[in-house]
Protein backbone atom coordinates (compact mmCIF):
# COMPACT_ATOMS: atom_id res chain seq x y z
CA UNK A 1 0.00 0.00 0.00
CA UNK A 2 1.38 3.45 -1.23
CA UNK A 3 1.33 6.58 0.96
CA UNK A 4 1.00 8.30 -2.16
CA UNK A 5 -2.03 11.32 -1.55
CA UNK A 6 -5.58 10.40 -3.39
CA UNK A 7 -5.65 11.99 -6.72
CA UNK A 8 -8.43 15.39 -6.48
CA UNK A 9 -11.75 14.98 -7.46
CA UNK A 10 -11.95 16.88 -10.58
CA UNK A 11 -14.43 19.24 -10.76
CA UNK A 12 -17.46 18.81 -12.74
CA UNK A 13 -16.94 20.70 -16.02
CA UNK A 14 -20.52 21.39 -16.82
CA UNK A 15 -21.49 24.52 -16.03
CA UNK A 16 -23.50 25.33 -12.98
CA UNK A 17 -27.16 26.18 -14.25
CA UNK A 18 -26.58 22.49 -15.87
CA UNK A 19 -26.00 20.80 -12.75
CA UNK A 20 -28.93 22.75 -11.26
CA UNK A 21 -31.47 21.81 -14.01
CA UNK A 22 -30.27 18.24 -13.64
CA UNK A 23 -30.11 18.12 -9.79
CA UNK A 24 -33.98 19.64 -9.92
CA UNK A 25 -34.86 16.67 -12.55
CA UNK A 26 -33.39 14.29 -10.43
CA UNK A 27 -35.40 16.08 -7.47
CA UNK A 28 -32.56 15.97 -5.62
CA UNK A 29 -33.08 20.00 -5.21
CA UNK A 30 -36.15 22.15 -4.85
CA UNK A 31 -36.22 25.22 -6.28
CA UNK A 32 -38.27 28.02 -3.73
CA UNK A 33 -40.07 31.15 -5.60
CA UNK A 34 -40.88 34.13 -3.37
CA UNK A 35 -44.37 34.36 -5.28
CA UNK A 36 -45.47 37.52 -3.39
CA UNK A 37 -42.24 39.49 -5.07
CA UNK A 38 -43.07 37.70 -8.56
CA UNK A 39 -46.70 38.22 -8.84
CA UNK A 40 -46.22 42.07 -8.34
CA UNK A 41 -46.30 44.73 -11.24
CA UNK A 42 -42.51 44.93 -12.83
CA UNK A 43 -42.17 41.30 -12.27
CA UNK A 44 -41.05 39.34 -15.68
CA UNK A 45 -43.79 36.51 -15.15
CA UNK A 46 -46.91 39.06 -14.32
CA UNK A 47 -49.88 38.93 -16.03
CA UNK A 48 -52.18 41.68 -15.05
CA UNK A 49 -54.93 39.42 -16.49
CA UNK A 50 -54.80 36.73 -13.91
CA UNK A 51 -54.82 38.72 -11.18
CA UNK A 52 -57.28 41.87 -11.86
CA UNK A 53 -60.36 40.77 -13.97
CA UNK A 54 -61.30 37.78 -11.82
CA UNK A 55 -61.64 40.65 -8.57
CA UNK A 56 -63.00 43.17 -11.02
CA UNK A 57 -65.80 40.22 -12.04
CA UNK A 58 -66.59 39.86 -8.41
CA UNK A 59 -66.65 43.66 -7.18
CA UNK A 60 -68.91 44.11 -10.49
CA UNK A 61 -71.68 41.54 -9.68
CA UNK A 62 -71.43 42.29 -6.26
CA UNK A 63 -72.50 45.92 -7.16
CA UNK A 64 -74.57 45.10 -9.53
CA UNK A 65 -76.65 42.71 -6.63
CA UNK A 66 -76.80 45.48 -4.10
CA UNK A 67 -78.05 48.14 -7.11
CA UNK A 68 -80.80 45.69 -8.49
CA UNK A 69 -81.84 43.76 -5.56
CA UNK A 70 -80.80 44.98 -1.85
CA UNK A 71 -77.22 44.94 -0.20
CA UNK A 72 -78.02 41.04 1.09
CA UNK A 73 -77.24 40.23 -2.27
CA UNK A 74 -74.57 41.77 -2.54
CA UNK A 75 -72.92 40.64 0.40
CA UNK A 76 -73.60 37.26 -0.42
CA UNK A 77 -72.33 37.28 -3.89
CA UNK A 78 -68.68 39.30 -2.44
CA UNK A 79 -68.64 36.44 0.51
CA UNK A 80 -69.00 33.75 -2.33
CA UNK A 81 -66.56 35.51 -4.34
CA UNK A 82 -64.11 35.83 -2.38
CA UNK A 83 -64.31 32.17 -1.06
CA UNK A 84 -64.23 30.80 -4.78
CA UNK A 85 -60.80 33.73 -5.09
CA UNK A 86 -59.40 31.75 -2.21
CA UNK A 87 -60.44 28.37 -3.14
CA UNK A 88 -60.14 28.34 -6.65
CA UNK A 89 -58.28 31.50 -8.06
CA UNK A 90 -55.67 32.17 -6.46
CA UNK A 91 -53.87 28.29 -6.07
CA UNK A 92 -54.13 28.49 -9.80
CA UNK A 93 -52.05 31.69 -9.44
CA UNK A 94 -49.61 30.64 -7.23
CA UNK A 95 -48.92 27.65 -9.88
CA UNK A 96 -49.03 29.12 -12.94
CA UNK A 97 -46.55 32.10 -11.19
CA UNK A 98 -44.04 28.99 -9.89
CA UNK A 99 -44.22 27.31 -13.48
CA UNK A 100 -43.70 31.03 -15.01
CA UNK A 101 -40.55 31.97 -12.90
CA UNK A 102 -38.86 28.77 -12.95
CA UNK A 103 -39.03 28.69 -16.74
CA UNK A 104 -37.62 32.39 -16.83
CA UNK A 105 -35.11 31.59 -14.16
CA UNK A 106 -33.63 28.76 -15.98
CA UNK A 107 -33.59 30.00 -19.36
CA UNK A 108 -30.06 30.98 -18.48
CA UNK A 109 -27.39 32.05 -16.03
CA UNK A 110 -28.32 35.74 -16.18
CA UNK A 111 -31.56 35.58 -15.30
CA UNK A 112 -31.18 32.95 -12.57
CA UNK A 113 -28.11 35.50 -10.84
CA UNK A 114 -30.68 38.38 -11.22
CA UNK A 115 -33.70 36.66 -9.61
CA UNK A 116 -31.26 35.51 -7.18
CA UNK A 117 -30.09 38.57 -6.25
CA UNK A 118 -33.29 39.89 -5.84
CA UNK A 119 -33.97 37.45 -3.19
CA UNK A 120 -36.55 35.78 -5.76
CA UNK A 121 -35.04 32.56 -5.38
CA UNK A 122 -33.74 29.67 -2.96
CA UNK A 123 -32.71 26.08 -2.63
CA UNK A 124 -33.44 23.31 -0.75
CA UNK A 125 -31.59 19.64 -0.81
CA UNK A 126 -32.59 16.34 1.48
CA UNK A 127 -30.04 13.84 0.64
CA UNK A 128 -30.96 10.56 1.43
CA UNK A 129 -28.80 9.99 4.28
CA UNK A 130 -30.78 12.63 6.39
CA UNK A 131 -28.74 15.86 6.07
CA UNK A 132 -30.69 18.88 4.60
CA UNK A 133 -29.17 21.64 2.94
CA UNK A 134 -30.32 25.11 2.08
CA UNK A 135 -29.37 28.51 0.12
CA UNK A 136 -30.74 31.79 0.05
CA UNK A 137 -29.84 34.82 -1.34
CA UNK A 138 -26.79 35.43 0.90
CA UNK A 139 -25.23 32.06 -0.15
CA UNK A 140 -23.44 31.12 -4.02
CA UNK A 141 -25.78 29.43 -5.79
CA UNK A 142 -23.18 27.80 -7.56
CA UNK A 143 -20.95 26.37 -5.27
CA UNK A 144 -24.20 24.81 -3.16
CA UNK A 145 -25.26 23.43 -6.83
CA UNK A 146 -21.39 22.00 -7.08
CA UNK A 147 -21.52 20.74 -3.76
CA UNK A 148 -24.67 18.77 -4.00
CA UNK A 149 -23.37 17.46 -7.41
CA UNK A 150 -20.26 16.02 -5.27
CA UNK A 151 -22.25 14.84 -2.29
CA UNK A 152 -24.83 13.02 -4.89
CA UNK A 153 -22.08 11.39 -6.78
Amino acid sequence: MSDAPLPEQEPDPRPPLDLLRALLDSQVLKLGVHIRKMNSPGSPVYQYAENIWPAAGILTASFAGTALVHWYVGAAILAVGCWWWIAKVQPRIRDGVFERTSAFALQSEEYFDALWAKGVLSLYAELPDGRKFAATRRDDWRGFVRLLTRETA
